[in-house]
């Protein structure tokens, strides 16, 4: 492809030489000596880029570039100049200039403003294509060799990060790589199914899951006399994470870590157990006023405070606390002001619901699945929330506290597309990715199942409950008016179940730099 460059300069016979380098190059230059003459051909035609020098008579190279960024405001255009004043370089940037070069300049210079600005992105395309073609076939034998979640977590982190690298270059390798990573969490369910209910009747021998936050992370800060803030975002996959860290990373220094959610990969079971430090069942059992039953009408999630206090109670911590749900901005807002006085406590809690309200929405409200069309436009609805609203004032007045911020979520989602039929009775839940009933009629051999639900840590309401989860992007769907149903459902963001997405989840401390 052919660039076209308009060069402006009052002395332009003297850079011929390097109009030549670049015509060389598959530039196309076309040159004027004034900025008069540059906006007369700004407004006939467009360019690729405009390299506009800042001292010429009459028309000034500033007046120029204002004049032209209101003719073409989307050209890059690069001041070139003999002066190093600190005013001029300031009124340029301030302009919104894509580079400043210093005279004499050498064409090797020019040409690397010109890539970094014309081509930047096919380069970074391309470039980005080769490394994950380089890195596919590593990141296979990983997948086929990943045998401990430490590893899983692994393949999750690299796969995420391909997969941001790969949507930000706009490469059309996506595709590819949603082959390997459906393919990932299909051995990943292998994996979960293999070792998830000994890792329930061992707990001292497994890793870190929903009810070990506060013994293992928690609490060792508390002991060590940090006042903590515990943020916890409903519903925060580990990719909305990398994306919030390019939003508040220059404030904190940061230690991230990705933790394994319980199943159901829901907020009733996994943040409950997150508050109290016990398994569902046993929450029913020691706590049943604090339990709410999975067809109850009640929200499933109004005893945190008390599951908290109950938390502490059992290890005999005298430490203090509060607790705070952030629906929407008015109440960050509120939260914000508060932070200074929440200080004295050793422990401030915050849910903040976004994100999960945001899968929600997306799955009933078709406007919103418009604007949230696949992962990347979901990923940016998630970073321009952050970026805008009172959750970001958050995290900057954090920074600014002397305290630990611990960040992280109850359970992640996964984007949804390939129904399984299941049939249950009226009494069966309503989640897409999980289900628990007494009569339940399956394909075994599609999903994940506990017909001990006792030694799974989870409620049974009657002898012969069965719990069953979908996995990788499966999804649950009854025969009664199939077509709608699948037709409503798919291509939804849920959880519940189990795949990478879901259990695999951030849990990252921050601490802010000017402390």
């Amino acid at each position: 492809m052919n660039y076209k460059l308009l060069w402006v300069d009052d002395e332009i016979e003297l850079l011929k030489a390097h109009i030549l380098f670049l015509e060389k190059k598959g530039y196309e230059v076309e040159t004027v000596t004034n900025g008069y003459d540059a906006l007369d051909r700004c407004s006939e035609e467009s360019f690729d880029l405009i390299l506009l020098d800042e001292n010429m008579p009459g028309l000034s190279g500033l007046e120029t570039l204002t004049r032209v960024k209101e003719l073409l405001p989307a050209t890059p255009v690069v001041m070139v100049t003999k002066s190093e004043e600190e005013h001029i370089m300031e009124q340029a940037i301030g302009a919104k200039i894509a580079d400043y070069l210093i005279k004499p300049v050498n064409p090797t210079q020019i040409l690397l403003t010109l890539k970094k600005n014309i081509q930047q992105k096919e380069i970074v395309t391309e470039h980005t294509q080769t490394g994950y073609q380089q890195e596919f076939a590593r990141l296979g034998m990983q997948i086929n060799d990943a045998s401990s979640l430490d590893e899983w977590k692994e393949v999750y982190k690299k796969l995420t990060y391909w997969e941001l690298q790969l949507s930000e270059a706009e490469s059309g390798m996506q595709e590819m790589l949603a082959m390997q990573r459906h393919e990932a969490n299909a051995e990943f369910a292998k994996f979960i199914r293999k070792n998830y209910m000994r890792w329930m009747e061992k707990p001292e021998d497994r890793p870190v899951m929903s009810p070990d936050i506060f013994k293992r992370t928690i609490f060792p800060l508390l002991d060590k006399g940090e006042k903590v803030f515990l943020v916890v975002i409903d519903n925060f996959r580990y990719d909305q994470w990398r994306v919030l860290l390019n939003e508040i990373g220059d404030a904190f220094t940061v230690e991230e870590n990705l933790y394994c959610s319980i199943l159901p990969t829901a907020t009733q079971y996994a943040r409950n157990a997150i508050f109290s430090g016990l398994m569902p069942n046993d929450i029913a059992k020691m706590f049943p006023d604090l339990w709410v039953d999975e067809d109850s009408e009640e929200g499933k999630n109004l005893n945190e405070e008390p599951l908290v206090r109950t938390h502490f109670e059992r290890y005999r911590r005298k430490n203090t606390f509060s607790y705070h749900k952030i629906n929407h901005s008015g109440a960050a807002e509120k939260f914000v002001a508060q932070i200074p006085q929440l200080q004295k406590n050793d422990l401030n809690v915050v849910v903040i619901n976004f994100i999960d309200m945001l899968s929600h929405a997306r799955t009933e409200s078709l406007m919103v699945r418009e604007l949230a069309s696949n992962e990347a436009a979901y990923r940016s609805i998630t970073q321009s929330w952050l970026r805008h609203s009172a959750v970001s004032d958050l995290f900057r007045s954090l920074a600014n506290q002397d305290c630990t911020v611990v960040l992280t979520t109850d359970h992640g989602s996964i984007r949804c597309y390939n129904p399984i039929k299941v049939i249950g009775d009226r009494n069966t839940n309503t989640n897409l990715r999980y289900k628990l009933g007494k009569h339940l009629s399956y394909n075994p051999k599609e999903v994940f199942e506990i017909k001990e639900p006792l030694r799974a840590g989870l409620p049974s309401p009657n002898i012969s409950t069965t719990y069953i989860f979908a996995m990788q992007d499966d999804f649950f769907a009854y025969p009664n008016n199939y077509n709608y149903y699948v037709g409503y459902y798919k291509d939804t963001f849920q959880h519940g179940g189990i795949s990478m997405e879901e259990m695999l989840i951030p849990l990252v401390t921050l601490r802010g730099k000017k402390r």
